[in-house]
């Protein structure tokens, strides 16, 4: 069964919106998907890979917003590069663990609102951060494996990367603005890796369950919607207003909670 493109384009939407806002992107796909099977009345076999492309739709909007410097720290800053590395090793350790041994868990709602609770409790203490002013040019190699910790745990569903990473940022003497960079920075090598490992199905798949073009469409949209919100994201940084996400974050968790849990 083919899913349908007013699905797609409404789960690129929520894709583009919530990867770089700090709300969960994981966790909102978990309850949109969950809410759009039970209007189909069934799960489309097609929407893991789906959401692999939405998730490339995305880091095409972290690479055009960052591509200047992006271009900086191949030709010049090659010490960042190595800090990336050393932040991307915690996420590549869990992520494949958990996708061998439990991956029923990233598509949990129960988790995932446990997990937007958590989130928002994690913004709240943002608002008692001070920012710093250092940037991620200076971090140390350890502070830099602090930050990708923050990044590994966002895999759950229901807790946000942004979120973790750019409160773990603050909290290790970055400006707003330095930690927000780090962050999406971060977000390259294990966006892109994940994805390029996952589109091996989509790409030799003898009868795809979703057109092409369906799926061009979904990563169009994400990525243009994503950078709309990595912009307004970015502004929110600067007037230290990352809290402001924490209530939606509780208000979210406890109705999915409420919905999955109550008799």
């Amino acid at each position: 069964m083919e899913q349908p493109l007013w699905q797609i384009v409404i789960l690129a939407i929520v894709q583009g919106l919530t990867e770089f806002l700090p709300i969960s992107s994981s966790g909102h796909l978990v309850i949109v998907g969950e809410i759009l099977a039970g209007w189909s009345g069934q799960r489309p076999p097609e929407s893991l890979n789906l959401m692999i492309v939405l998730h490339l739709g995305t880091l095409m909007s972290i690479l055009v917003f960052y591509a200047r410097r992006i271009v900086h720290i191949i030709s010049e800053d090659r010490r960042t590069i190595g800090l990336l590395i050393v932040g991307s090793i915690p996420a590549v350790i869990v992520g494949l663990s958990l996708n061998h041994y439990y991956e029923k868990l990233l598509d949990n709602p129960v988790l995932t609102g446990f997990m937007l609770l958590l989130t928002g409790v994690v913004l709240l203490t943002s608002a008692r951060c001070r920012q710093g002013t250092g940037n991620y040019q200076q971090l140390t190699l350890w502070r830099a494996l602090a930050v990708g910790v923050s990044q590994a745990a966002s895999i759950l569903p229901g807790i946000s990367r942004s979120g973790t990473t750019i409160c773990t940022g603050l909290g290790v003497g970055m400006t707003g603005e330095s930690a927000a960079t780090f962050s999406f920075l971060l977000a390259i090598p294990v966006i892109g890796g994940a994805s390029l490992l996952k589109l091996k199905p989509i790409v030799f798949a003898a009868e795809p369950t979703t057109s092409v073009v369906n799926l061009l469409i979904g990563a169009a949209i994400a990525f243009a919607v994503g950078l709309v919100a990595l912009r307004w994201l970015v502004s929110w940084l600067a007037k230290g207003r990352l809290w402001w996400f924490a209530p939606w974050c509780f208000v979210a968790g406890t109705a999915v909670l409420c919905w999955q849990l109550w008799p």
